[in-house]
């Protein structure tokens, strides 16, 4: 099988972070089952994803937050738990992409990573909890489905066209940017309109 080149590992790891913010246990199964078929050669750094027993705990976990991440509020809450998961571990597998032998590329690739973890992670929630305001649970399942589609996408990408995925990338990265800005400040407005009902309600005799 062709060796994979520099850019192409740059892809790859770049996929990896982003998709990680996302879908952490989705994009650890995927590309470990990837590689048990013999559909692609894993970077050796990322072979261990796909030993059986880490498919087997990697695909239980995609199963738990299948469920929990299109059920208002509880998908937040799943949110805010993974902030602690998902970023370094998508630091951690973009710079396992790379391996101990070449440390320059694996450190760069970690940051690449773990930034762009944070940015996808912080644009879903802050577009999850946005969600949670109405009261209906069909924007909640069309969103997390929106995810569960681009994580395989992205994946696919970076290793067939990494070209595509960068221009993908970089229009994601644009849009999560404006996300964050735009909803987070509809969310502090609705905070603010909250503790000031709560407030009031309270200096009522």
């Amino acid at each position: 099988m062709q060796a994979l080149d520099t850019t192409q590992l740059l892809a790859i790891a770049a996929a990896l972070g982003w998709a990680s913010g996302l879908r952490l246990y989705l994009v650890v199964f995927l590309t470990g089952l990837a590689g048990y078929l013999g559909w692609v050669e894993l970077p050796q750094g990322l072979k261990l994803l796909q030993h059986p027993a880490m498919l087997g705990a990697s695909g239980f976990m995609l199963f738990v937050e299948f469920f929990a991440d299109k059920i208002p509020g509880v998908d937040t809450l799943w949110d805010l738990i993974h902030t602690l998961v998902r970023i370094p571990a998508g630091a951690a597998l973009a710079a396992s992409v790379f391996g101990a032998d070449q440390a320059t590329w694996a450190m760069a690739a970690a940051l690449m990573g773990g930034t762009l973890a944070a940015t996808s992670h912080v644009a879903k929630a802050t577009t999850r909890a946005a969600a949670n305001t109405s009261p209906e649970p069909f924007s909640n399942i069309g969103l997390s489905l929106l995810g569960d589609a681009f994580v395989p996408a992205s994946l696919w990408l970076s290793w067939t066209h990494p070209a595509a995925l960068a221009v993908v990338l970089f229009v994601a990265l644009v849009a999560a940017i404006v996300v964050i800005v735009v909803l987070g400040k509809f969310l502090r407005a609705l905070l603010r309109r909250a503790s000031g009902f709560l407030r009031s309600a309270d200096s009522t005799p």
